[in-house]
């Protein structure tokens, strides 16, 4: 197949590539910065330079790679994009990924229709944000909780699934350069457990998140997919593990209270009241095989 990968140059992005490219598909990966060419090249892509928010631009290329499928992994959650990470203030720390998710979605979807691709792939998110009521652990049926960070993933799945394409609802990454920012907030010791830690959160290796991606592209899947590993945990059980294989010192323990003054209610929310994510249907109806099924094994993996 030929597959357009949009943000091909991201830390999905190019786990992604090398795996389609490994079997057997042709690449067309974009990127924001003509200095990572030579790497979308080495991983066996053709890469174009592509500003997601310029919807002629976008149109552009898409026609010239004449794809079978686009997939949408365009994010802006680097601090080279969006500056130091920032719960206390996410419409900020958000803004860019927002709009690359609202227009840079209906760029890609308006280029499709324009010359005829059938399919589109977009990347969602199912970390923490499933909604603060009932069971701890949610299904592709239940609703994601609107959070300032993450409400243009709303727009995105509809505007995808209403185009007849699928959204991979992907679990907070780790792996290769995937949370770097989050193990040095761990180091330092700026990433407490507040309250209880009762909040779950999901997790997903990047290899194991672009595989999924693959059989999705391959299977021209539809609908909304939870893409997370088999383990969804609270706070209290996964982040002095994290600190641990990371070599750091145990987290500091934070009041409610005194993390909403400090951080704001957004961190507070997520670390008592998050929501994980099951991934059953992704499992039953893509027949995805994960390599790292628990964080537990993967933080031991990459870390210790």
């Amino acid at each position: 197949m030929r597959v357009f990968v949009a943000g091909g140059s991201g830390v999905l992005g190019r786990r992604l590539v090398a795996q389609l490219v490994a079997r057997g598909h042709q690449v067309t990966a974009t990127t924001t910065s003509a200095g990572k060419l030579g790497l979308l090249a080495e991983l066996g892509a053709e890469g174009v330079v592509m500003d997601g928010l310029d919807a002629a631009a976008v149109g552009e290329a898409v026609a010239a790679a004449r794809p079978d499928t686009i997939v949408n992994q365009m994010t802006a959650l680097s601090q080279a994009h969006a500056g130091k990470p920032s719960l206390r203030d996410p419409g900020r720390f958000f803004a860019a990924t927002n709009r690359l998710r609202g227009e840079g979605t209906d760029h890609l979807l308006a280029a499709a229709e324009a010359t005829g691709v059938s399919h589109v792939i977009a990347q969602g998110h199912a970390s923490m944000n499933g909604v603060r009521e009932g069971g701890w652990v949610k299904s592709e049926e239940d609703p994601l909780e609107v959070l300032e960070g993450t409400k243009a993933v709303v727009h995105l799945e509809d505007a995808v699934v209403g185009a007849g394409g699928g959204v991979l609802r992907y679990g907070g990454f780790y792996g290769p350069g995937a949370n770097d920012d989050q193990l040095t907030m761990v180091h330092k010791r700026l990433f407490p457990l507040v309250g209880r830690g009762t909040g779950y959160f999901s997790w997903v290796h990047v290899d194991d998140a672009a595989s999924a991606t693959v059989l999705a592209v391959e299977q021209k899947a539809t609908g909304v997919f939870n893409i997370v590993d088999d383990e969804p945990a609270p706070v209290s059980e996964w982040l002095p593990v994290l600190a641990e294989y990371a070599g750091a010192k145990p987290p500091r323990r934070v009041p409610a209270w005194l993390a909403r003054l400090l951080a704001g209610e957004m961190a507070v929310g997520m670390m008592t009241e998050g929501r994980g994510f099951s991934n059953a249907k992704a499992k039953r109806e893509l027949g995805w095989e994960l390599r790292h099924p628990s964080w537990r094994q993967g933080f031991k993996e990459e870390l210790a």
